[in-house]
């Protein structure tokens, strides 16, 4: 049976747990451009494509909605800092290609909670010009290269911090829980293989 990869921006959130379980873990560093390109570079690889089951993001996130110290699968995906709006285009828009604002992928986990998440180039700490249930600077560029390359996509945050003023210093403070918490999911993760089968039978 074929296996996730998962992605995560810092080894910090992961601490090498997760590899230490078997799990191939790809760290893209921060940012959506590092998240795009290390992505597209890996599935272009070693025949990644029919390697693996899906891609599995994992990491950690701000929210106004979520308490702190949760898990929060997001389905839907907005690019929080895309501004054209001066020549018409909508607030999070890509201007000039024919793909939805709003990226939305199958719900699989569904015992946790839900939320659209909202990605920029930008550790949020006000109020987001987009609205989004949490917010982080790697999802939505993950969710379009899989989107793209026609690859099912999976996405679960740890929580930790308001995305407000004190952002900063609550991720800094909280992420050194987020490891045992993706543990802690580890169990849905074995089982994930035959929700996303069923999202996506190509894949099998």
């Amino acid at each position: 049976m074929r296996k996730p990869l998962i992605v995560m921006a810092l080894e910090s959130e992961g601490q090498g747990k997760l590899e230490e379980l078997g799990h191939e873990v790809l760290y893209c560093g921060v940012g959506k451009v590092n998240a795009a390109y290390h992505l597209t570079r890996r599935l272009a690889t070693d025949s990644a494509r029919d390697r693996f089951s899906h891609v599995l993001n994992l990491g950690s996130a701000g929210s106004p909605s979520f308490n702190r110290g949760g898990l929060v699968a997001a389905d839907r995906f907005v690019q929080r800092d895309m501004d054209v709006t001066a020549l018409g285009f909508a607030h999070g828009e890509t201007p000039f290609e024919n793909h939805p604002t709003v990226i939305t992928f199958p719900k699989v986990f569904e015992r946790l909670p839900h939320g659209v998440c909202g990605s920029g180039d930008s550790f949020l700490q006000t109020a987001s010009p987009i609205p989004a249930d949490i917010f982080d600077m790697e999802a939505y560029a993950l969710a379009k290269v899989c989107l793209h390359e026609q690859i099912p996509f999976a996405c679960v945050k740890y929580i930790t911090d308001g995305a407000d003023g004190a952002a900063s210093t609550d991720w800094e403070n909280n992420l050194k829980d987020a490891a045992q918490a993706f543990l802690k999911l580890l169990p849905r993760i074995h089982k994930l293989h035959a929700s996303m089968a069923e999202a996506f039978p190509d894949r099998g």
